[in-house]
């Protein structure tokens, strides 16, 4: 697979957000988590405009190793509008000078192994959020990012089609497997607490389901082991009965959404961040296959179970849409075609 981004993506991401950029022209920018999914995202796309439209911007990347990042993408990371920290989010200095505007998506999304447990995991999103505000208050910058997560809703009533942000519903505090969305709904009080007596825009974007280059094929996310078994001959295994039912945004909008709400969403008012056409995991699996050829075997682990609700995880996009006018510009079909094209490229 390569290295770059489609040029068809970049452009999208410029075409739609080009009015958004003249407040960042001669500025300086902090990234956390500029390593993983979200961040190579907007690293590239950050490059991309800050060259088309001559903005003079840079950026500053905090990673634990950012010489792995080089040998990965040395396009970005020997890019000189890009400067590297070398620190962790949670421990040892941080990067220091003046930055206009902080991007915090450095956290790790389920707990794994060594210190990643839930507890770990727990500690890494508080500790690691608390930091990167006191950072952002110190240095005077005066709008924040932060990549929360539909997480931090719980799970979602069956009868709800769709959840919005005025959502009631929450994580059970007593379930040491909710640590990852009870994190992120203490992060985004913190960036309340500190925005207003500390004059910071503090903008939310809660995430939900993705799909496109970059995405994880070797990790918890369904698309990603989608395309990783297609890629090599199938069969496509759904480990369950194949009925939860999820949404996926293509990364090109995502890019679009997340750079919309840093610019222009309003403090402290959180933005669901995703697509609202639903899919079964099933019909993604099929779905995914067709995008083969040959078209590998689909396998369902399970028979479905008739007197259990299938899981949804979808969100209700009206604010960002009404607000921001942000919506789903790449249709599932397409993000399909473009994530398998550039996989096999």
């Amino acid at each position: 697979m390569p290295d770059r981004l489609p040029a068809e993506d970049l452009d999208h991401v410029l075409a739609f957000t080009r009015p958004l950029w003249e407040e960042l022209r001669g500025s300086r920018l902090l990234v956390t988590g500029g390593t993983g999914f979200f961040g190579v995202w907007l690293l590239e796309t950050f490059v991309h405009v800050n060259e088309a439209l001559g903005l003079g911007a840079r950026a500053v990347v905090l990673s634990r190793d950012p010489e792995a990042f080089r040998r990965r993408l040395p396009h970005l990371g020997g890019c000189p509008a890009i400067a590297w920290h070398r620190g962790d989010v949670c421990e040892g200095p941080l990067p220091e000078g003046s930055f206009s505007h902080v991007i915090h998506a450095a956290t790790p999304s389920v707990a794994g192994g060594g210190s990643q447990t839930p507890l770990g995991l727990l500690s890494t999103i508080v500790g690691g959020t608390r930091r990167v505000l006191e950072l952002a208050r110190r240095c005077g910058a005066g709008k924040l990012l932060l990549t929360s997560s539909g997480a931090v809703y719980g799970r979602q009533p069956a009868e709800l089609s769709h959840v919005p942000e005025d959502y009631s519903g929450a994580p059970d505090p007593a379930d040491p497997g909710a640590a990852y969305g009870e994190g992120k709904r203490m992060a985004e009080q913190l960036a309340a607490q500190y925005a207003a007596p500390y004059g910071i825009e503090a903008k939310i974007a809660r995430g939900f389901a993705f799909l496109g280059p970059h995405l994880p094929l070797d990790a918890h996310f369904a698309a990603g082991n989608f395309f990783r078994d297609g890629l090599g001959g199938g069969p496509i295994r759904v480990l369950g009965d194949g009925r939860t039912v999820r949404s996926y945004l293509y990364a090109a909008d995502l890019a679009v959404w997340l750079w919309t709400i840093l610019f222009r969403g309003v403090s402290c008012r959180p933005y669901n961040v995703g697509s609202d056409r639903a899919v079964t995991i099933g019909q993604l699996a099929e779905t995914i296959a067709g995008g083969f050829d040959p078209r590998p075997e689909v396998t369902v682990a399970l028979p479905p179970d008739p007197l259990r609700q299938p899981e949804r995880y979808v969100p209700d996009i009206r604010r960002a849409e009404t607000e921001l006018g942000l919506t789903v510009r790449i249709e599932l079909a397409e993000a399909y075609r473009r994530t398998i094209r550039w996989l096999q490229s």
